[in-house]
């Protein structure tokens, strides 16, 4: 069941992780395929952006320069002064141009000193050297064809937006420099039209000279070139066309750029995105898919989790019923061997009193030392089985016992000496007892020989020395500590050892009566079998933690009395009263125990009447009137000792009644109702003690003067 049950929230962590890791590993799957993708979408919309822009570039371009190649044409036989005569046609005519075009800002005709002959911004045209603008340089030394400047602001009088130029060498027939032919153009225009086309967040796009000069850019910044070491730079110099991933050492921004040379220009045109944009929208789609993938995940998570929760709840219920079971099954077992072990005390307690009783008779009439050692022998045996059977009895729980209310602190302090002389000197033994009273019920006698046990239990698991502690607390138990059901205020006596400790295979198995583990000749094993018994007999619970090689610990749990501690008072004289003769009917089944107990009562001085069953004492009852007591078995055929001790209470309440019995469930009940009791095999002297006290009990003589006073009545 236990393998059943581990498989089963084995199986369920198993589903657990992979709720959790599947899930996760497909979304991680996705996410490296959905990167890929996102990549690639992006690398195909920066080259689309930059054919766009390739394309725009170009046709302004050559717009441009078919611009500037009519101008020419016009213009191409005309000296300056010509020119200047024809300044205001020429002028509304380059207005039109310029104002037809949104790219053109404006445009020129310098003669070969810089000075204007012409332009659409204004007419007369100011007398203002343009000599130093460079797109007049560039073309006074030699012929380079189109020429396309840095980005200028322009010059007063003239205001409005930064250009660039766009210039063509005027030259005479016989090739010499005339001047330069110039249209302005917008570079606000082309940054408008990669605005336009740049609807991805991140976009990037710019029109760049040959030598790394910025005509156009967006988004707009104040950068006017690009670094002169940086990658874009040497790839543009080395390659018309291509692609790269670069951070930026203007702006320290990383993107994805793709690059193109325009066709039969000087210039360069950039489309790129950055990083950052393509990695967001990644995150975007991702995103999108979480939505979806988180609640579905989470809810199958919660699903497994409560069933995991519910599986070991389930577990849980069916260990504490597979606990409470064992412990059913190993209460019943102690129970059925406290049965057999009960009535096999009440057999052999009255083979016990045969022995010894046929040992004393001997004794009386033989004087020989031989034969007196030998009879002292049989009875040293008997006392010693009388001792096993008492032991067996408290196992059965049918021991009787002499509760009273004492202080464990002070029993266990006053029996300290013994238990240390038990034990040889290679064992320190350490008592933790707390100064104030603990009250508690229990027979004291009885609670000595349970610490003596568990003492010589743990001398014979250190061999070798060791350390013995036995400790003395209160705790409150509740309805849900597993302690026998003991609910309330209880005494702990902790008992531990350093000793070898127990074996896991046979610690349900300790307190069963004969069960050792020790050498033949080293024990019974029922030491802590008498331990048990009186622990439950005294309404209590004992419960035991062991690991081979660590120790053992014993926990004795006694339920606190709450009534007034019993002082102690002189001892009295164990001799017995001396009364005079009487008659005493024994009532006995066994005839050699009646023997016995006949021979015993005749040495205490007393007549005997026997009765093989209670049925005849009722009948010797009726027909005499000189029976003076009644000491009868409490296990007999038919009616029992006890029914014949009430029905004499109530018939002949005169007549004291003293129970006997080696075993019998029956004798805490003899006890309770008042009933003298005296535990077989019992000796003379304490048969003559009972017998005694009985006999001189005041409700005895009360009882006997008020039946007297009311025959003589009669």
């Amino acid at each position: 069941m236990l393998t059943a049950q581990r498989d089963s929230i084995r199986l369920l962590h198993g589903i657990l992780v992979a709720s959790v890791a599947l899930p996760a590993v497909l979304f991680i799957y996705a996410s490296w395929l959905g990167y890929q993708n996102n990549q690639a979408v992006a690398e195909r919309q920066i080259d689309r952006t930059r054919d766009v822009v390739t394309e725009h570039a170009l046709k302004v371009f050559e717009s441009v320069e078919r611009s500037i190649a009519e101008i020419n044409e016009v213009v191409r036989d005309m000296p300056d002064e010509r020119i200047a005569a024809n300044e205001e046609n020429l002028h509304n005519r380059f207005k039109r141009l310029a104002d037809s075009s949104e790219q053109i800002k404006s445009v020129w005709i310098f003669d070969r000193n810089g000075h204007a002959l012409v332009n659409s911004l204004a007419y007369p045209a100011p007398t203002i050297d343009f000599s130093d603008r460079d797109y007049f340089k560039a073309h006074v030394d030699r012929d380079i064809g189109i020429y396309v400047g840095e980005v200028l602001r322009p010059r007063p009088p003239y205001g409005g937006a930064p250009f660039f130029g766009i210039s063509r060498r005027r030259s005479s027939p016989d090739g010499s420099f005339n001047g330069v032919i110039q249209a302005s153009i917008l570079p606000e225009y082309f940054s408008g039209f990669y605005a336009k086309i740049s609807r991805e967040a991140g976009s990037y796009a710019s029109l760049i000279r040959d030598d790394g000069l910025i005509l156009a850019r967006y988004p707009p910044s104040d950068i006017i070139a690009l670094f002169p070491n940086g990658e874009l730079l040497k790839a543009i110099r080395a390659y018309s066309e291509g692609s790269l991933l670069l951070t930026s050492k203007l702006d320290d921004i990383e993107r994805k750029v793709a690059y193109r040379r325009v066709s039969g220009f000087p210039v360069f045109v950039v489309a790129g995105m950055e990083t950052a944009a393509i990695r967001a929208q990644w995150f975007s789609q991702m995103g999108s898919h979480l939505i979806f993938g988180l609640p579905a995940t989470a809810a199958l998570v919660a699903i497994v989790l409560l069933a995991l929760k519910r599986t070991r709840r389930f577990n849980e219920e069916a260990t504490r019923r597979q606990i409470a079971e064992n412990a059913l099954k190993q209460s019943q077992r102690l129970e059925a061997l406290g049965q057999l072990t009960g009535g096999v005390a009440h057999d052999f307690n009255n083979l016990l009193m045969v022995v010894e009783g046929s040992a004393q008779r001997l004794k009386r009439r033989h004087h020989d030392p031989v034969d007196l050692r030998s009879l002292d022998m049989i009875e040293s045996a008997v006392r010693k089985g009388s001792s096993l059977t008492r032991q067996l009895l408290s196992f059965a729980r049918r021991q009787s016992l002499s509760p009273k209310v004492v202080d464990l602190s002070d029993c266990i302090l006053k029996f300290r000496e013994i238990l240390r002389q038990s034990i040889p000197g290679d064992i320190e033994i350490e008592f933790k007892v707390p100064r104030e009273q603990i009250p508690v019920k229990i027979d004291p006698d009885e609670f000595e020989i349970a610490l003596l046990n568990l003492t010589l239990n743990a001398r014979d698991a250190m061999p070798d020395g060791g350390r013995i502690t036995v400790s003395v607390k209160t705790a409150e138990l509740d309805e849900n500590s597993p302690a026998n059901g003991l609910t309330g205020k209880v005494a702990v006596i902790a008992f531990s050892d350093t000793g070898s400790g127990i074996a896991d295979d046979i610690r349900d198995r300790i307190f069963e009566p004969f069960f050792t583990t020790k050498k033949v000749d080293r024990g019974t094993g029922l030491g802590l079998s008498q331990v048990y018994g009186f622990v439950q007999q005294s309404k209590g619970a004992i419960a035991v933690t062991s690991h081979p090689g660590t120790g053992t610990t014993f926990d004795l749990l006694l339920p606190c009395c709450e009534e007034v501690l019993q002082v102690e008072g002189e001892a009295a004289s164990d001799a017995a009263p001396a009364v005079k003769s009487a008659t005493v009917l024994l009532v006995e089944d066994h005839p050699d125990v009646s023997a016995v107990g006949s021979d015993y009562v005749e040495q205490c001085g007393f007549k005997v009447v026997c009765a093989a069953s209670a049925e005849v004492a009722v009948d010797i009852l009726n027909q005499r009137s000189d029976i003076d007591l009644v000491f009868s078995d409490i296990v007999m055929p038919g009616m029992s000792g006890l029914e014949l001790g009430r029905l004499i209470r109530e018939h002949h309440p005169e007549t004291p009644v003293v129970l006997a019995s080696g075993y019998s469930d029956r004798a805490a009940a003899a006890v309770a109702e008042g009933f003298t009791l005296l535990q077989k095999p019992y000796s003379l002297e304490a048969l003559r003690k009972s017998l005694a006290e009985a006999m001189q009990a005041p409700e005895a003589i009360d009882r006997k003067f008020d039946s007297s006073a009311s025959r003589q009545s009669a």
